[in-house]
């Protein structure tokens, strides 16, 4: 479970990412995935619906956080978006482990 990211020559608390509520978590599971779980507040955009909603990602502020299963899924989004040049965006991994981390947030 990563609990620090290193991004533009720091290291944040990803804890920290996803308590601030500018930011906006993003699971990218298909959406049976997410029925079955899902972590508080997230938004379900399956993987293979990205493309056609591009536009709606270009309007959020702050952060986008994405997560899916393992990490493997975000980390294909994260790619694909900032090709697209949405820079504010970053995989965070698993949503157990955000589940997990929203819990253990005082």
């Amino acid at each position: 479970m990563y609990h620090n990211l290193k991004s533009l020559g720091k290291t944040m608390d990803i804890r920290e990412l996803i308590s601030d509520s500018n930011n906006t978590i993003i699971d990218v599971r298909g959406s049976f995935e997410f029925e079955y779980g899902n972590a508080e507040g997230t938004i379900n955009i399956p993987l293979d619906e990205i493309p056609g909603r591009l536009e709606e990602l270009k309007q959020m502020g702050g952060t986008i956080l994405l997560c899916c299963a393992s990490g493997n899924r975000s980390g294909y989004a994260e790619a694909y978006l900032k090709n697209q040049g949405i820079e504010n965006v970053l995989n965070i991994g698993s949503w157990m482990d955000v589940q997990y981390l929203q819990s253990s947030v005082a």
